[in-house]
């Protein structure tokens, strides 16, 4: 009988080391959960994986191989009221050469509307060897009624592109936008679109953003 109460309160110590352990690892996985967002970001900028381009630390590729390749410049819209282009389908250019393109915005709405866009190349693997210096993805970016913006983008292919088996014979890279609104408006449905009056504008490197 003198044995009992030792082994009910083993019992105790060992549930209460049970519900200590449970607890840490739903803490961990609540955390997990809300770093996934942004680890997963950080592992496709600095994988290229699902196409996710480089972020270039350095505005040039340290050399030009003399051999070309054709990047070709693709939009889209999801839900913002803009229209939303290439200024032109595409660039040949030598591979290791840094070249800017330009892609043009047109709020066609009568409120100010902001939009922010994501990006990815096709082939998916060409990815970690499409460098951009600068340009205009997941930047805020505010259009006021038929107003038009400039959005440049500097980039270049990194030549040791042609030292993968798989990407040595790519002779074409397909840069995608899309543009996505911004939460904090209202929704686009209950504006009207606006006729004619539209300025340009230009962006400038200060506010491209990565």
């Amino acid at each position: 009988m003198g044995i009992e109460p030792v082994t009910n309160q083993a019992k105790r110590n060992s549930n209460r080391v049970v519900a200590a352990v449970c607890l840490a690892f739903f803490s961990g996985m609540i955390g997990m959960a809300y770093a996934a967002v942004p680890l997963y970001k950080m592992f496709c900028q600095a994988t290229g994986y699902g196409g996710t381009t480089q972020r270039a630390e350095k505005q040039y590729a340290g050399r030009v191989l003399d051999r070309e390749i054709t990047v070709r410049f693709d939009a889209n819209t999801a839900g913002v009221p803009w229209e939303f282009q290439p200024v032109q389908r595409s660039i040949t250019m030598k591979i290791g050469e840094t070249v800017q393109a330009h892609y043009q915005a047109t709020n066609k709405f009568d409120r100010p509307v902001t939009g922010r866009a994501t990006f990815n190349v096709q082939p998916e693997l060409a990815g970690p060897y499409f460098n951009k210096v600068e340009c205009f993805c997941f930047t805020d970016t505010t259009l006021k009624p038929g107003e038009t913006l400039d959005m440049p983008v500097l980039f270049y292919v990194d030549p040791d592109i042609v030292n993968v088996p798989e990407l040595k014979d790519v002779k074409t890279i397909t840069l995608s936008y899309t543009m996505f609104p911004v939460e904090k408006n209202k929704p686009v449905a209950s504006s009207e679109p606006v006729k004619g009056n539209s300025k340009t504008i230009s962006n400038t490197e200060g506010n491209l953003g990565g």
